[in-house]
């Protein structure tokens, strides 16, 4: 009977080499933890990753892992995934990597569905490259690259996945280590394109990017964490809810006429719900939690049964003798 896994199973013999105090600590214990929940033997499990800080992660796991090249984690991470549909596959990627050099890559990921573990952190500017602005940096960002502010429109990584109609899409906070720690055990659970954003602080360069949903004397009234099926309520004293006002969404304070009754229930299968969530942007809160989450056939799935298919059709087929069929020419 094999011996049952614990966190220091899944920790490495390599030194942590992140600056002090980075969010990624914290997302990386998050996950050390609850890997040996899974049940899955190390050898069955690989993370992989692009370019970046968030890319050093595999060498901090007991477990297979490739630091590939730049935004092609995903694409490496289906070939794989396809090829040994058996492996539990992580791709591990950042708000640089995943979505600009690697968008491309990524956004066909979720669009074929392929069965993959996808965690983007995203901390708004490129921490190994020494503070340029990101492809989610919000307009006006001073940085290295941008003295004068940036005239970039970010991207919104939970729109991004939406619209390329991935089947579970979610977001934490590196800090939120409960909530991390569950969403991440629900997107392993999900048989599909997984992706989670992670709300993650660089202190060297962003510090404080995501205050309003990290300080604890101000995050309740700026945190909307969803539930399926509950209504939209947040606030220190819970008294805040979100009413759709027309067809727009408003914040309302509860009482005096106003009750849940009222509010909007979340349904986490409801696409045009997740797509107004993720558009969410001040004065509105910013939602925590699943936004999407849907079945579809994974692609990887379908790929292997046409193979089978094929197999049990024309039998195993012989790539010596097709390399060698019809006409060949010696050169010497």
């Amino acid at each position: 009977m094999a011996t049952a896994l614990t966190r220091k199973d899944f920790v490495s013999d390599q030194e942590v080499r992140w600056c002090p105090g980075c969010g990624d600590y914290a997302i990386l214990a998050q996950v050390q933890k609850i890997m040996p929940e899974f049940g899955i033997p190390r050898e069955n499990i690989v993370f992989i990753s692009g370019i970046g800080c968030s890319s050093r992660f595999p060498y901090y796991m007991n477990t297979y892992g490739f630091h590939t090249i730049h935004g092609r984690a995903p694409a490496i991470a289906t070939g794989l995934k396809i090829t040994r549909p058996d492996l539990d596959v992580w791709v591990v990627t950042g708000d640089g990597d995943g979505l600009s050099i690697g968008g491309n890559h990524l956004i066909h990921a979720l669009r074929r569905n392929i069965d993959l573990n996808i965690l983007l952190f995203n901390n708004q500017i490129y921490g190994l490259t020494k503070g340029q602005y990101s492809p989610t940096s919000e307009f006006g960002k001073v940085t290295k690259s941008t003295p004068m502010g940036s005239v970039d429109f970010p991207f919104n990584p939970i729109t991004v996945a939406l619209g390329a109609h991935a089947t579970f899409v979610a977001r934490s906070v590196d800090v939120e280590q409960k909530h991390l720690g569950e969403t991440l055990k629900r997107a392993h659970g999900h048989r599909g394109a997984a992706f989670v954003e992670i709300l993650q602080n660089c202190n060297i360069f962003n510090d404080g990017a995501f205050n309003d949903v990290t300080d604890k004397a101000i995050k309740a009234d700026h945190q909307l964490v969803l539930e399926n099926g509950k209504p939209l309520v947040f606030g220190k004293n819970r008294d805040k809810g979100i009413r759709m006002n027309g067809n727009r969404p408003e914040v309302v304070t509860l009482g005096h006429g106003v009750s849940e009754a009222d509010l909007v229930v979340h349904d986490e299968t409801n696409l045009s719900l997740a797509f107004m969530l993720g558009n969410f942007e001040a004065p509105l809160p910013t939602p925590v939690g699943v936004f999407y989450a849907t079945n579809r056939p994974a692609y990887d799935a379908a790929m292997n049964a046409q193979l089978a298919e094929a197999r049990a059709k024309q039998g195993e087929g012989d790539l010596a003798a097709l390399l060698k069929r019809g006409d060949t020419w010696t050169v010497s």
